[in-house]
């Protein structure tokens, strides 16, 4: 079986970065930050990067290209238009992005691009709101993690904010950054090798070239018994070769290679934030927070005190965002009239929550997404319960406060990015 595994890789690359490439964007610059905390922490980050892309051109011994020269003294400036507007011209060039009728420009690539995709989305992601949020959604998933523990963020939120945010991505302090979504992209790989070297064990070309035919393996089986998942996407061209794209099939594959990473770094924590599920992560999982903790061994249940715990802090979570008025009691037609009147016209009139919560539609829709995830797992967790009682603990009616307004705000995300 022939496959076309390259447009896989292409195809998920390109739906992370474009999901956060809104056209309509807040300008920021050094002037526009009013926390000087993030002014510090983000200029620090842009030096880091910076250092680690050079660091990167003298081993390769290729230089600087002058483009990446001029993208790093935009990002010293805080010039957000011009990081945006070289970002997606570079990524064209070299391939990351699609630019029918050219080739890739290979020096293009390598570490020092995945160092500016880095710089791109850390500052892509605080233009996309209020930089109070920014910094809560950071604080809050590097607080809760342990030192030395491997992260996977996911969105696009989950991965650069904390990716800007730590103390040094480059030294692991606190923890290790990576993101599950980019695990099949060999130069990723590659620049995550090159940050952590023998710290962690990172997949290998060849543990890649495995998974995508395993992978490839699998799905031709699928296919000739008509078994395929949901958006999988399977071509017969002539001679009978299959091509396989999508972003579900780039998924299938990155789940292999996150499974690899977990079964290689036994000694490590592993906190997960989620973008798209990975299936075999599920018996491990718990809720943690705004994301979940991967733990060594499956669960037989998710404990009284775990949903309790989650039930718990997302109680104080929301609250002080929209007002204390969700509660167990409150029915489907309470909140979608709510999302109507606050999210979708902006009527702030009555509101008890924080007016800058309520009008920033990108903040909104990120928690409601990490809060869906989260009520994902407990429909796993329903549906494949062994006792009475976490069948009891994870039903739908039992966790559906959480989840309905998040489901609400995630179908107007799904809209505002046009998915």
């Amino acid at each position: 079986m022939e496959t076309t595994i390259r447009s896989v890789s292409l195809v998920i690359l390109g739906a992370g970065l474009l999901a956060g490439g809104c056209a309509t964007k807040n300008s920021v610059n050094w002037e526009s930050v009013k926390n000087p905390e993030v002014m510090a922490q983000l200029k620090s980050f842009v030096a880091e990067k910076e250092a680690q892309a050079k660091a990167a051109a003298e081993t390769d011994g290729k230089g600087m290209p002058t483009d990446y020269e001029k993208f790093f003294s935009a990002a010293e400036k805080g010039d957000w238009p011009t990081i945006s507007g070289m970002f997606w011209e570079m990524g064209k060039r070299n391939g990351a992005f699609e630019n029918p009728g050219s080739s890739p420009d290979m020096t293009f690539r390598g570490s020092r691009w995945e160092a500016v995709r880095e710089i791109w989305g850390a500052f892509d992601q605080f233009c996309e709101g209020d930089e109070k949020y920014s910094m809560a959604y950071g604080d809050d998933i590097i607080d809760s993690i342990p030192p030395g523990s491997i992260y996977f963020g996911g969105t696009d939120a989950g991965r650069f904010i904390v990716t800007a945010m730590v103390r040094s991505q480059v030294d692991a302090d606190p923890f290790f950054v990576l993101t599950q979504n980019q695990l099949l992209d060999a130069t990723y790989l590659q620049y995550l090798r090159s940050m952590y070297g023998e710290k962690i064990c990172i997949p290998t070309t060849n543990d890649l070239q495995k998974c995508i035919q395993d992978y490839t393996e699998d799905i031709e089986c699928r296919f000739k018994e008509n078994k395929l998942k949901p958006g999988e996407e399977v071509k017969v061209l002539p001679g009978q070769r299959v091509q396989i794209s999508g972003r579900v099939a780039a998924m299938g594959v990155n789940a292999l290679l996150a499974k690899i990473t977990f079964d290689k770094n036994t000694i490590r924590e592993f906190y997960v934030e989620e973008s798209f599920p990975l299936d075999w992560m599920y018996p491990y999982l718990e809720p943690h927070g705004l994301i979940f903790k991967l733990n060594r061994q499956p669960l037989s249940e998710l404990s009284d005190e775990i949903i309790r715990h989650d039930h718990d802090y997302w109680t104080n979570c929301i609250a002080p965002m929209i007002g204390d008025w969700l509660n167990d009691n409150t029915t489907i037609k309470e909140i979608a009239a709510f999302e109507e009147k606050v999210f979708a016209r902006q009527d702030l009139s009555s509101f008890s929550g924080d007016p800058r919560f309520g009008r920033n539609e990108y903040w909104y829709a990120t928690f409601s997404t990490e809060r869906c995830a989260i009520a994902d797992l407990y429909a796993w967790r329903a549906e494949h319960a062994v006792s009475d009682s976490e069948k009891s603990g994870c039903s739908t009616r039992r966790i559906s406060r959480f989840a309905r307004l998040g489901q609400c705000v995630h179908i107007r995300r799904e809209r505002y990015i046009g998915m």
